[in-house]
């Protein structure tokens, strides 16, 4: 479904054109880029300036922190419990520089924006985007459904955040798929660029332990706006 708000509109056409929208979502998109004349045209937009902007970028060394921040997460260092978020690592790197774009090509067509935003994808080669999460400046958090889903009746999806490893992922509540959820910033915290967010799927009423313990249905990292 398009959505009706201006704003999520322009965030939405920003994530087709950066290939973040697969299979029958972006047929969808494709097919309403192609009726609407403006959006149409906001989709040019997007796409010269993601042009110019890479003209602009000059060859960089990628700096010594860069290459210790790239060991941590493949899994050259980590703390035990992270293991079970280790397979999608490869995953997280390229969302991380999907979502930097995006930031990038936001910037000078948006309007006052959230302050930070994410894209939850499926881990996996053919990754999707399932959910988006924008962050206001009060802090407040919106979590937004981009995908339809359905899980066994015995089963509850976990919302969980990481933004430091050394004190591990912390539950920020059940969602109901399908539907937003808006969480006050007294539960959500401090967030800060580069902060992971997923969701999993749990036993019913959740994880019967302080940390994930079922599979990551979408996952996804903060970028600052």
């Amino acid at each position: 479904m398009i959505p009706q708000d201006h704003e999520e509109r322009r965030l939405l056409i920003a994530e087709y054109v950066l290939g973040l929208h697969r299979g029958e979502r972006a047929a969808e998109i494709k097919r309403w880029l192609a009726e609407d004349d403006e959006a149409g045209r906001l989709a040019r937009r997007w796409r010269e300036h993601w042009v110019g902007a890479a003209d602009l970028l000059p060859p960089a060394r990628p700096p010594a922190r860069l290459w210790r921040r790239v060991a941590w997460e493949t899994g050259l260092a980590r703390p035990w419990w992270r293991s079970g978020w280790a397979s999608v690592a490869v995953w997280r790197t390229v969302s991380a520089a999907l979502l930097v774009a995006v930031v990038l090509l936001v910037g000078p067509l948006r309007q006052p924006a959230p302050v930070y935003t994410a894209v939850l994808q499926a881990p996996g080669e053919s990754a999707r985007p399932g959910w988006r999460i924008t962050v206001s400046d009060a802090g407040d958090l919106r979590l937004t459904p981009l995908v339809k889903g359905q899980y066994a009746a015995d089963r509850s999806v976990q919302f969980w955040t990481l933004s430091e490893a050394d004190k591990g992922p912390r539950s920020l509540g059940l969602v109901e798929p399908g539907r937003s959820l808006v969480i006050p910033a007294s539960r959500v915290g401090g967030v800060e660029s580069g902060q992971l967010f997923e969701l999993t799927l749990e036993p019913e009423g959740g994880s019967p332990e302080d940390r994930p313990t079922g599979p990551v249905l979408f996952i996804g990292r903060a970028v600052a706006l």
